[in-house]
């Protein structure tokens, strides 16, 4: 089960993308155990980041991983104030940016790593292809 919660946020994130977060799983092969997305501030990321990984800055995602096998559960936790920020900066829209955090924390669950720069190219290359995906079932 997927399940959205919200911290110091007035926002909401349309629960519409469940389905295709519920496909990415199946399409890497994995089980659906239990994710929860949690939306957040900068501040309150910024305290997660600080306090469980000793890192001093802001960051749009967050994920603790509890998989089990090919059982995909952890907690997700997300900047939405983040990804405003780096929608306008990168000139992306907000919509497509939430869309690839939100993928981004399920592929980090299914296995695919970001610390190298072919891991980064590995794990853009898979979130690109997941919202194409997205464009096909949604036009």
């Amino acid at each position: 089960m997927i399940q959205f919660f919200y911290e110091n946020l007035q926002e909401s994130v349309s629960t519409d993308y469940q389905k295709w977060l519920e496909d990415i799983i199946l399409s890497e092969e994995k089980k659906l155990g239990e994710i929860n997305y949690i939306f957040c501030d900068d501040e309150y990321l910024l305290k997660i980041n600080q306090d469980y990984l000793q890192h001093d800055y802001y960051t749009d995602i967050i994920t603790f991983d509890y998989v089990k096998g090919k059982t995909i559960s952890g907690e997700i936790f997300v900047s939405l104030q983040r990804i405003s920020d780096n929608s306008s900066t990168l000139a992306k829209d907000y919509e497509e940016e939430l869309k690839r955090v939100l993928a981004h924390g399920i592929l980090h669950l299914a296995g695919y790593k970001d610390k190298t720069e072919e891991e980064e190219k590995e794990m853009r290359r898979m979130e690109d292809l997941y919202l194409a995906k997205f464009k096909e079932l949604n036009p």
